[in-house]
């Protein structure tokens, strides 16, 4: 996941406002405490940010994939 991903799922999920508060403020204490913002500046990847955001934020499965896009293709 880029980057740019990461922040299109935050605003499509939580708002643009919303998102950047979130991102900010909320301590992630699956990643050491840290926000997201933190986080990701001390090189965790965004998937696993994102992951924890949707842990910590009760986001269903079905949305985790952004909620206009299609979920992934499962492998046989």
């Amino acid at each position: 996941m880029r980057l740019s991903q990461f922040w299109s799922l935050m605003n499509d999920e939580f708002g643009v406002a919303y998102a950047a508060s979130l991102a900010r403020d909320h301590t992630l204490s699956s990643l050491g405490s840290r926000t997201a913002a933190e986080a990701l500046e001390a090189g965790i990847s965004p998937r696993e940010v994102w992951a924890a955001l949707c842990d910590d934020m009760d986001v269903p499965v079905e949305r985790r994939h952004g909620k206009t896009l299609r979920e992934p293709r499962k492998r046989a």
